[in-house]
């Protein structure tokens, strides 16, 4: 569906496109769907050769087009896998699918905290490769005891092959022996009163314990399921999801959205979308028939209701706990009530169209090191994150924050006009009418015309409205336009620092050999152990580091060195 300024506000798939569409048209409708309804001014269609199609091209032009009437899961992360290498010398990664065929994967995990402390622990417990590229030296793990140092030892591919089946069986939770021959390590060393070592064996064991705590609901079967159910109230729908992986309950979300259109086939988008970042297990399990054959066509699990059993009453639980939701929804301040409307209200008290598509800057710096900028965007209300954007600052004036801003303004919206892409209908600034002016210069440099406003601060620096170019503030009663734009202003402050502090921890990190066009790992290590001091590789000539490395790559270090 297109408005009148032809811009998508609505896109949905049918398999009887007259039925769809005129539900919409010769019901009664209130809320969104009377809006949407209203504000249609034409349609656009695309045929497909099957409903897979559809659901895919649905999914890929929402994902494009963001369309204000559209209905989006919020949460949309990825579960976390341990993946461990297939061939070589074993070591363990974080993975956030299983599309590289090249590992063996365990999981998915709760939370990324609970997967990188497993492979911690692995990593204490067995000799695993713990370094990204091979080094030319053994490294510190390899004294330690915790690694056979592949970089230097040739270690046998049976040797390889029995760390990869030890490890695959203790991330299948077979850690028993494990902890047996900890056990007795602790008590050796304790009875040598080697009391550092018997604490740290305690740690490990204490360590495999906690991963190995039973979960309050497990399936018998052992099987991967997904247990869905969902209830309405007062123009509100609750998703509840129960996720089973092996037999055990991995985590639960609910996701609260306003009701549109027929409840069953939201409740089918919606779980469509879920599956869009989560795995497919073997089964899913949903209250309702009606969706169950929605459904069944679609993804390839089983997929089926029930009505008796231990998994009816898995089901009732999922019900129960989003019966609960909207509880705690509704007795909520429910910043997220509507915000369309929210949206709506901020147009009018600035004057200007909804602004659907908001973009805010920010900058960072520490005492003027590492300066860099950030925008964010947010799209009907909620961020976009994969159209984020971060900047390295280029002027020389790093600690001037109006210059800065000056250059990201002018660097973003130069580039989108050249690419001929979206721009926004609102651009928001921290920090008073200065920044304002710079981001104003900005944007007339560009030749683009977008409405400008800064987020003016009260005694408390807590935001309380906007001003414009001219200096005049709009003042913010409405306490859920507050909120949304507090936490807007930081989302992008969060962003802006992260970037900072990244930049600064490499900058920590950095060598004199960085940055050289050419100079990768290798021949960095073939520098330092032809001059492992600094004074003697000043003292190289170009022809003695040509022996080492290309001229033009040797032109360069030289320079760099003097």
């Amino acid at each position: 569906m297109h408005d009148k300024d032809d811009k998508i506000i609505y896109i949905g798939k049918a398999k009887d496109l007259f039925k769809r569409v005129s539900q919409y048209f010769l019901r009664p409708q209130v809320g969104k769907v009377a809006k949407m309804a209203f504000e249609a001014e034409y349609f656009e269609t695309i045929i497909t050769n099957n409903e897979k199609e559809a659901l895919i091209l649905e999914m890929n032009l929402i994902q494009t087009h963001y369309p204000k009437f559209n209905i989006l899961l919020k949460d949309g992360s990825h579960y976390p896998y341990i993946g461990l290498k297939k061939t070589g010398y074993p070591f363990l990664q974080i993975k956030r699918n299983t599309k590289d065929k090249s590992f063996d994967y365990f999981g998915p995990f709760p939370r990324s905290s609970s997967a990188y402390e497993t492979i911690d622990l692995c990593n204490k417990i067995y000799p695993l490769r713990k370094c990204n590229h091979i080094p030319g030296t053994a490294c510190l793990y390899y004294h330690l005891g915790q690694c056979l140092a592949p970089c230097i030892n040739d270690v046998s591919v049976e040797t390889e092959n029995q760390i990869r089946e030890d490890v695959k069986s203790f991330l299948r939770g077979n850690n028993s022996d494990v902890k047996t021959e900890l056990t007795k390590k602790m008590l050796a060393a304790s009875d040598a009163c080697d009391f550092e070592n018997a604490k740290e064996y305690k740690s490990l064991i204490d360590a495999i314990s906690h991963i190995n705590i039973p979960q309050n609901m497990e399936s018998n079967d052992k099987k991967d399921r997904d247990i869905f159910a969902f209830s309405s109230r007062e123009g509100y729908l609750s998703l509840a999801v129960l996720l089973f992986r092996k037999g055990a309950l991995l985590d639960k979300k609910v996701y609260i959205v306003e009701e549109f259109d027929n409840n069953e086939e939201q409740v089918a988008d919606l779980i469509l979308q879920f599956y869009q970042k989560v795995p497919l297990p073997q089964e899913v399990v949903i209250n309702n028939e009606t969706v169950v054959d929605l459904l069944s066509d679609l993804i390839d699990a089983s997929v089926f209701s029930i009505s008796k059993g231990k998994l009816h009453d898995l089901v009732l639980t999922a019900k129960q706990n989003a019966n609960n939701a909207l509880d705690e929804y509704f007795l909520s301040a429910r910043l997220d009530d509507d915000k369309l409307a929210l949206l709506e209200e901020l147009g009018q008290i600035i004057n200007i169209e909804t602004p659907l598509r908001i973009e805010l800057f920010d900058n960072s710096h520490l005492q003027g090191s590492s300066p860099v900028g950030a925008v964010v965007v947010f799209i009907n209300g909620e961020p976009a994150k994969k159209l984020y954007r971060k900047y390295k600052i280029e002027h020389e004036e790093a600690r001037d924050d109006l210059k800065s801003m000056e250059e990201i303004v002018f660097r973003r919206y130069s580039r989108l006009k050249e690419e001929n892409k979206e721009m926004p209908n609102l651009i928001l600034v921290d920090g008073g009418l200065n920044q304002i002016i710079a981001a104003d210069k900005a944007l007339k440099q560009a030749d683009v015309k977008i409405n400008l406003f800064g987020l003016v601060k009260n005694n408390k620096h807590q935001t309380a409205g906007l001003m414009d170019i001219n200096g005049h503030v709009f003042n913010i009663e409405n306490k859920n336009i507050f909120f949304m734009l507090t936490r807007m202003q930081d989302e992008v402050h969060r962003f802006a620092i992260t970037f900072h502090q990244s930049l600064r921890n490499k900058k920590m990190k950095s060598s004199l050999l960085d940055d050289i066009k050419g100079l990768g790992d290798k021949r960095k290590e073939l520098i330092n152990k032809a001059y492992p001091d600094i004074n003697l590789l000043k003292e190289a000539t170009v022809e003695e580091l040509s022996q080492l490395l290309p001229k033009d790559v040797a032109e360069e270090l030289y320079d760099k060195l003097h």
